[in-house]
């Protein structure tokens, strides 16, 4: 079989910019870098010198479109090292936050980014021609999100109502009453779109990941709980760095992170949905079942239909924590600068994307660092590439370069909030 190098020079329908180098010698894949060039935004460095309150604001800037994932994890690492807890209504309204952007972002993902390359269209603008009523449905579901975020959080876009200790303001139960028939519809919304793609066809692809997500005692995990993974880690968000250690690679300007001891895993839906299935509510789960899937699901291609049960679960819990909702006496809880180094880990849309912060007497921030989903998921996509196109020697080389984008868009990859940092080596001589 003759050498072939598949280029994708950028890759279409995900945030950010990066690329696809195949390399295929004597009928084998030998090499599959995605190649992430996005320049590097050097958030943590920014962070240096700010005061502790500054935080949600500031990591909020690093996504359009998962803002309230980097305030959460930003929030909870911050009260973790000033020695606050959060609980009661407060923290019932930051998962109802945090529910509004897992709506928006997986709706924009599984109708606009993802059901094209299941159905043969290059974008959802050409999908619409055909799919005209699934499209104005992933629409007013990203609608339904957006609303959520910002009501609660000021504004759609890099929500300002955020901060450490609780909120800037809170809403009271009238101002959420609005909401609640638009949820329902959403609700109804999601559940046909999770019929809909769940009716794609997948290729006959799975593999034994380890998968890593949070997970809580009593709950879908979503801004709380331990880091477990299917082959036996449990630890506390303290114990990242135990565990998790992140690579620079010549090709990506996104660090590269991996299990110390096993190298890549994989975090976002699909993990979240294995490690957790027990944790969704039982029409969740009958519904997972009609789609097609069991309580383990080792597919990537069928991430999508994944990301369509968390959409239904996000709307039911939105609309659960609104019906048990009461104003809390104040908006947030008092705070006392102090030095401390603080931790967290939540979930977002993508994938557990880890904070760790580091406090001055004055609670000024000395050092900082962000870890993402997409760095933590950037070793299994190549990996993903290796085994999909090895499959797949057969296809032309359009087809062959349409898998391999396809498989890229399995993981929904943020490249703009991947590349936040980079170490330099400079030497003069």
């Amino acid at each position: 079989m003759a050498n072939r190098t598949i280029r994708v020079d950028y890759i279409a329908r995900v945030e950010g910019e990066s690329a696809l180098d195949l390399q295929i010698r004597d009928g084998r894949v030998t090499s599959a870098r995605l190649k992430i060039f996005e320049p590097p935004r050097l958030f943590e460095a920014l962070l240096r010198g700010r005061g502790f309150a500054e935080a949600p604001d500031i990591t909020a800037r690093i996504c359009g479109i998962c803002p309230v994932a980097y305030q959460m994890s930003s929030v909870h690492a911050m009260e973790d090292a000033l020695g606050v807890r959060v609980d009661g209504q407060l923290r019932a309204l930051r998962r109802l936050l945090y529910c509004g952007e897992w709506i928006e972002s997986h709706a924009l993902h599984v109708v606009m980014l993802h059901a094209p390359d299941f159905l043969g269209y290059q974008d959802g603008i050409q999908m619409a021609a055909k799919h005209g009523d699934a499209v104005r449905n992933g629409l007013a579901l990203k609608k339904a999100g957006n609303e959520l975020m910002r009501l609660l959080g000021g504004r759609e876009i890099h929500p300002v109502n955020v901060r450490v200790g609780g909120f800037y303001r809170v809403p009271g139960r009238a101002e959420l009453a609005p909401v609640v028939e638009g949820l329902k519809r959403a609700r109804d919304i999601a559940v046909a779109t999770a019929r809909w793609v769940a009716g794609f066809p997948f290729p006959d692809y799975e593999r034994d990941y380890e998968f890593v997500a949070l997970r809580h005692p009593n709950e879908y995990a979503i801004n709380e709980g331990h880091i477990v993974s299917n082959r036996g880690l449990d630890i506390a968000a303290a114990d990242y760095d135990s565990e998790f250690e992140e690579r620079h690679v010549a090709h990506s300007t996104a660090l590269q992170s991996v299990l110390k001891r096993r190298g890549s895993y994989l975090v976002g839906p699909l993990a979240r949905y294995n490690l957790n299935f027990d944790r969704l509510p039982a029409d969740a789960q009958s519904l997972a079942r009609e789609t097609g899937l069991g309580p383990v699901c080792r597919n990537p291609f069928k991430s999508i239909i994944v990301r369509a049960i968390e959409l239904v679960y996000a709307c039911d819990e939105a609309l659960r924590i609104i019906a048990a909702y009461e104003p809390p006496a104040a908006p947030s809880v008092k705070l006392e600068p102090r030095a401390g180094v603080g931790h967290a880990c939540t979930e977002a849309p993508r994938g557990i994307l880890y904070h760790r912060y580091e406090l001055a007497d004055d609670g000024s921030i000395r050092t900082a660092r962000i870890v993402p989903p997409t760095s933590q998921n950037q070793l299994a996509i190549e990996e993903d590439l290796c085994e999909v196109a090895t499959r797949a020697l057969d296809l032309s080389d359009d087809a062959l370069r349409d898998r391999c984008e396809q498989t890229i868009r399995n993981y929904d990859p943020c490249i703009s909030c991947s590349c936040h940092f980079l170490k330099l080596a400079l030497h003069r001589e």
